[in-house]
């Protein structure tokens, strides 16, 4: 198995603040985000690698139990070792990949994360994905991410002294469907028993928020905690989503009107003339709208990219407007 360095997945130093760590993970996310390349499926492993990082990173137990991990035994990037090595049972040497004998796994998580926080103890798949991003990209081919396995562990989730404690996962929601409100069924592996059980969520919970299922009526000893995590190209703080504009530079000098795809619907937006890069038009309450109904902001970050190719007389105009610099 090789090991994984997290941080130069994301770009980080191991001093990285959480805030900086989230930041280098919004960029790439955004800059592989499938959604972004519908036609070029050649970026999707690295998106995969890219949210694997984040989920241990983005998160100060995990992060606490991996770098404990690494520094104990100083491992580099891409460096092999046996698992049995290090006091890990349940793995298989086949062909020089150690995988886990038992049944289970995210699938969509590498074998070294599941050697760190699985434990061979049972994931959940999710077996259906809504649509993802504003472009209505629901009739494509999916993204991996999209029915990312829900990593279960025991947490004492709240319980009463004397009573079982709950199991606690992740649910990976994409911004529309967080925004839209939904249901997805899972398959989760929970101590040798294998549930499929249907989790719905409320139109506009939040990042960080949980859902809770009555274990009783699954026949579990213990309730079901999971814990939102919204996926999305755009950047969303509280309820304020920022998102990029790409405009030819004649759009950015002359100004228009461009239609735009948001949570709320379609959306025509007028240009200002002289726009410059990294220029943002607010569009109020078309942001983000939480369970109580309160609505954020929608930011426009002007972007201005060049042509791939221009015609010969508009090649001629800008030689022409080269000369006068």
């Amino acid at each position: 198995m090789k090991y994984k360095d997290y941080y130069e997945t994301l770009g980080v130093d191991r001093s990285a603040s959480q805030e900086a760590i989230k930041k280098a993970y919004r960029k790439l996310a955004k800059k592989y985000h499938p959604d972004l390349h519908p036609d070029d499926r050649s970026n999707d492993e690295k998106f995969k690698e890219v949210n694997e990082a984040y989920e241990v990173l983005g998160d100060k137990e995990k992060r606490k139990k991996y770098d404990t991990f690494g520094s104990n035994y100083n491992f580099q990037a891409g460096q092999n070792f046996d698992p049995r090595d290090y006091g890990f049972s349940g793995f298989r040497n086949g062909g020089g990949t150690y995988t886990y004998s038992t049944s289970g796994g995210s699938g969509d998580f590498s074998d070294f994360f599941d050697l760190i926080f699985g434990g061979g103890s049972g994931f959940g798949t999710g077996r259906q994905a809504g649509p993802s991003g504003f472009g209505g990209s629901a009739g494509r081919k999916k993204s991996p991410f999209a029915d990312l396995g829900d990593l279960f562990h025991r947490g004492s989730g709240g319980k009463a002294p004397g009573q079982s404690p709950a199991y606690q996962s992740d649910l990976f929601l994409s911004l529309e469907e967080a925004f839209q409100g939904g249901s997805r069924s899972l398959t989760f592996n929970l101590q040798g028993q294998t549930k499929d059980i249907l989790v719905k969520w409320p139109a506009g919970i939040k990042e960080g928020q949980k859902i809770k299922i009555r274990g009783d009526k699954q026949g579990l000893d213990g309730d079901l905690l999971l814990k939102v995590h919204i996926q999305t190209p755009y950047e969303l703080e509280g309820l304020d989503i920022t998102m990029d504009l790409e405009v030819l530079p004649w759009e950015a000098y002359f100004g228009g009107k461009k239609t735009i795809d948001t949570l709320h619907g379609k959306l025509k937006v007028k240009l200002p003339a002289k726009s410059r890069s990294g220029q943002k038009i607010r569009i109020p309450r078309k942001g983000y709208q939480d369970r109580k109904k309160n609505t954020g902001d929608l930011y426009l970050r002007i972007m201005i990219k060049n042509p791939e190719h221009l015609s010969p007389e508009m090649e001629k105009q800008y030689k022409d407007a080269m000369k006068g610099v």
